[in-house]
């Protein structure tokens, strides 16, 4: 299992992700400054020329939400997503996929000042939904599901995460505070962002 990326992109995610797994994959870290996504090599691994990238056997996976869905299904003893047919399934799929389809480029929009544009028509809508929905679903205690700690955390609350520290939600509810809070206590978080874990 090779992993493609550099903390200092999106696959600081799921460097997290394999961190709460305890798995120790192939750590392929890709020099972004030097241009080596641009390469006509990396680009036959993804003709995106992002990372994160995680290959396994044979199969590439791209993008965060994916690769931490695949890793959340590929190892089930591990307890980071709901049984395949559970009732619980469809909201955690919810929060593994908001973010990349709804937050993350909200938040791109925000910051390129691309004034108005037709909100209806774009899958992301517009600024006050999207935080509506942000603090709709950021959980009141423990994690997204419930109790138990899950790669839906990871996603989302990685990104929430993101957003609040850059800058990019100005006003931050207290409630969102607390969770990213929780986030950060967990062990697989600080040795993560830690630079000196690299």
């Amino acid at each position: 299992m090779k992993h493609y990326c550099n903390p200092m992109s999106r696959a600081m995610t799921t460097l997290w992700m394999f961190a709460e797994l305890e798995i120790e994959p192939e750590q392929i870290f890709v020099d972004l400054q030097s241009g080596k996504t641009a390469t006509r090599e990396f680009r036959k691994i993804n003709p995106m020329g992002k990372i994160p990238v995680l290959v396994d056997e044979g199969v590439v996976i791209t993008e965060v939400a994916a690769i931490c869905a695949y890793l959340a299904d590929k190892f089930p003893e591990k307890g980071f997503a709901p049984a395949v047919g559970s009732p619980t399934r469809g909201k955690y799929y919810r929060y593994m996929f908001v973010p990349g389809t709804t937050i993350e480029p909200m938040f791109t929009v925000k910051s390129m000042n691309v004034g108005d544009y037709p909100a209806m028509s774009a899958g992301f809508g517009d600024l006050e939904r999207c935080l509506t929905t942000i603090e709709d679903m950021t959980p009141d205690t423990d994690w997204a599901l419930g109790a138990e700690f899950t790669a839906a955390d990871i996603v989302f609350g990685g990104t929430l995460d993101f957003f609040i520290q850059t800058g990019s939600m100005e006003e931050p509810s207290d409630k969102q505070r607390a969770y990213v809070r929780r986030l950060k206590d967990r062990p697989a978080y600080q040795r993560t962002h830690d630079p000196s874990w690299y």
